[in-house]
């Protein structure tokens, strides 16, 4: 069903959810620590050897073929499995380890929300607007989304794993703005895939920046921005806010707006 109310479109990892300290390099670390304690391995060392590969990391191309979550973590697990060769593993190992990413990676117990992330949404929410997810996630997304109670607050669930598309691609934002009439803005926290993407889409877009992995979006003041700035005429150029990361003692959930 398509939206005509004003819609806020928002990336998910590092802008509403995170997963335990990190992501695919962390997730890698875990696995090895538990099946090969005493591995030679940093996450340094890992997140260097994951920096290709991955269905966003080659963005400019479609991926319709990877269409099923099996197809999608056979391209997945391949990737990482590559990557611990390089690194000196032995062919069986690394595939082993590699697949058992799946399990840990997609463990709901594994992910969180900010503390801001429920009470900004209900708060846009009662101002009239809706929310889409645009994201390039896992095809376990709809579970953990569920799992963390936020699958409620969302107009539509926008996911490269299933489109095919990863943010920044276009035909991934077209999707957003097919799904809302009213699409506005775009809260995120990756520069390359959500600001300089909602650029191109000719939406507004709020950079909540982190600095480092553990930092802590500051939701709070993109919603802020969000209903304190005047909407754009269409003809305007798309317009960029950023936002710095809270403090560690900030992380207390929405005040009301006023």
């Amino acid at each position: 069903m398509v939206s005509g109310r004003p819609t806020a479109v928002w990336g998910f990892d590092g802008t509403l959810g995170h997963r335990r300290q990190g992501t695919w390099a962390e997730c890698l670390l875990e696995v090895l620590d538990r099946q090969h304690p005493g591995h030679p391995f940093s996450q340094p060392q890992l997140f260097t050897a994951l920096r290709s590969g991955f269905p966003w990391h080659d963005h400019h191309r479609p991926h319709p073929h990877l269409n099923t979550a099996d197809r999608w973590w056979n391209h997945v697990t391949n990737v990482i499995s590559s990557a611990l060769r390089g690194l000196g593993l032995q062919a069986g190992t690394a595939a082993a380890v590699a697949h058992h990413t799946r399990d840990v990676y997609t463990d709901p117990a594994a992910w969180s929300l900010y503390p801001q992330a429920i009470a900004v949404l209900e708060l846009l929410t009662s101002h009239g607007w809706d929310h889409i997810l645009l994201t390039n996630h896992v095809p376990e997304l709809p579970g953990l989304l569920d799992h963390l109670q936020l699958s409620g607050h969302l107009h539509a669930v926008i996911n490269s794993a299933d489109t095919g598309f990863e943010k920044p691609h276009p035909k991934a934002f077209a999707s957003a703005l097919a799904a809302s009439a009213g699409c506005r803005y775009m809260v995120g926290d990756n520069h390359r895939a959500d600001i300089t993407g909602a650029q191109s889409a000719g939406l507004d877009a709020i950079w909540v920046r982190r600095n480092q992995p553990d930092d802590v979006p500051d939701l709070h003041t993109a919603v802020r921005l969000i209903l304190g700035t005047e909407h754009r005429t269409e003809t305007a150029a798309p317009r960029t806010w950023e936002v710095a990361p809270l403090h560690s003692e900030q992380t207390t959930p929405t005040a009301p707006f006023s």
